[in-house]
């Protein structure tokens, strides 16, 4: 009989202002692709993990701290056996916002670093476990002020991050597959030229490899077509440029590479569940 995978802590979920969710799973788990408006830290207790994130591939170990930014497409699957313990944290712009006493805009610069992992030591395993922890006791005794103290915990939890230094993280011992560095390549490619019209017989040229497997490594290791990852990228640019600025939908529909508008609101509207009007309406900027 197979064990059942055991949740010990479950708060909110990841698009609302703060999530904690800390698992022990023994049977086979893969999460789909996806993005969240909010920053994501995760942390594995024990176990293997591979992880997709934005442009990079990661073999993550035990004691091993992750770092996705905001709107940054990732994907985690099996590596060996399945079992393995984790904890996810997500929160939001506004739960460390301006009227947090505390907050400083530089906690979160560790979000937008180069690398995603950091492999701790010991002793910061033992600091990182002791914080997570105690949020989780807060968040299951919730007593009077429970919400204060786990923002000054995860705000103790960004100052230990921002103390590292990318120049600290150790080459990992268990380097990854020529095929996922290659496949690695190829989305960073995508994410530089997202404008373009972007064939496959044209990657596949560039990449050297044939389109059938090109195409087929690709929805492997990232879990999108390319096709879908080339319009996911197109939209994701749109909802910044959406949010943050006054340009008309049209124009910002040419600015990504979509050359048909009607195209572009079907897309959109497939990717975010809303069209452009009303997402800009919900998350622009006040005039």
């Amino acid at each position: 009989m197979l064990a059942k995978d055991s949740i010990t802590v479950d708060f909110g979920n990841d698009e609302s202002d703060f999530y904690l969710h800390q698992v022990v799973r023994s049977t086979p788990f893969e999460r789909n692709n996806h993005y969240h408006s909010t920053y994501e830290i995760y942390y594995l207790l024990s176990g293997r993990r591979n992880y997709f994130i934005k442009d990079s591939a990661y073999s993550v170990a035990a004691g091993d701290l992750v770092f996705i930014n905001k709107y940054d497409v990732h994907k985690t699957s099996v590596l060996g056996s399945p079992q393995h313990e984790r904890i996810v944290m997500n929160f939001s712009d506004a739960y460390l916002g301006s009227d947090h006493p505390l907050f400083r805009p530089d906690l979160l610069h560790v979000f937008q670093r180069e690398h995603h992992l950091y492999r701790l030591k010991p002793q910061e395993q033992w600091f990182v476990e002791e914080l997570f922890r105690k949020m989780a006791e807060e968040i299951k005794r919730q007593e009077d002020g429970f919400e204060l103290s786990v923002r000054l915990l995860v705000t103790q939890l960004l100052l230990f991050a921002v103390r590292m230094r990318d120049a600290d993280v150790p080459v990992t011992d268990d380097p990854l597959s020529p095929t996922h560095r290659r496949i690695a390549e190829v989305v960073k490619f995508i994410n530089s030229r997202y404008q373009e019209k972007l064939p496959l017989t044209e990657l596949s040229e560039r990449f050297d490899m044939s389109p059938s497997y090109l195409s087929r490594t690709f929805k492997r290791v990232t879990g999108f077509s390319i096709v879908g990852y080339h319009n996911l990228t197109r939209v994701r640019e749109a909802q910044s440029l959406l949010a943050r600025s006054n340009a008309k939908i049209t124009d910002i529909s040419e600015r990504v590479g979509f050359e048909q508008f009607a195209h572009f609101n079907r897309t959109f509207k497939k990717i975010t569940g809303t069209n452009p009007t009303r997402y800009r309406n919900l998350n622009g900027e006040p005039s």
